[in-house]
């Protein structure tokens, strides 16, 4: 039996991280160790939520299922990581209304076949970068960029740019206005043409040495 232990569920969401009215579905873990990780509960093991099935969340999800189909709606995947879960979305999409649109928000930062495994459900992406200089991705979130770009080469060969979002921050610390705009020179030549381009607000900058 697939089981997923979640973190939060977040309904009624307006053109936040979808279209229409959606759900934010949030998993526990996480492959990466970002210095201001916004949701740093997905790697304590007392963040956990729930731990459920494909069947129940989909049960649990059916309550909004008339704004999901009036408003071309559906439900949100993010973390943690969630394609570390990609077994179990995968079957949520198999099993629920086929009104119901997916939308995956994702560092990418996983091997391939997680991201084949859900790309055949999912409307829209939201990867969030960080950034393509590979000392400042690895400083900031003490992984090396190799997933996400090589992922990333795959996504753009195989989905309408149109369908995908790129997040690209100004980290405190890390990157600057140059480095992101270099990063955004490097995405678009690759064919990427959405962009959200926003500071992270940190109250207790933290520390750049590791």
């Amino acid at each position: 039996m697939i089981e997923a232990p979640l973190i939060g569920i977040d309904r009624h969401r307006l053109s936040t991280d979808g279209e229409g009215v959606t759900t934010l579905v949030a998993f526990h873990g996480c492959p990466l160790h970002c210095r201001y990780c916004l949701n740093p509960q997905c790697a304590d093991s007392e963040g956990i939520y729930r731990v459920l099935t494909p069947q129940e969340l989909v049960e649990e999800l059916s309550i909004d299922h008339l704004y999901f189909a009036a408003t071309g709606g559906g439900v949100t995947f993010g973390g943690g990581e969630p394609l570390l879960r990609s077994a179990f979305i995968a079957e949520v999409a198999k099993i629920a209304p086929p009104e119901w649109h997916f939308y995956l928000e994702s560092s990418l930062h996983v091997p391939f076949a997680h991201l084949a495994a859900v790309a055949p459900y999912i409307h829209h992406y939201y990867i969030d970068v960080k950034d393509m200089n590979p000392d400042i991705y690895l400083a900031y979130t003490g992984q090396p960029i190799g997933h996400l770009r090589s992922n990333l080469e795959w996504l753009i060969a195989n989905t309408p740019a149109e369908n995908i979002t790129l997040r690209l921050p100004l980290i405190p610390n890390y990157n600057t206005q140059e480095d992101r705009q270099r990063s955004r020179q490097q995405l678009q030549a690759m064919g990427f043409t959405r962009f959200d381009e926003f500071p992270y607000i940190v109250k207790h900058p933290a520390s750049t040495d590791s």
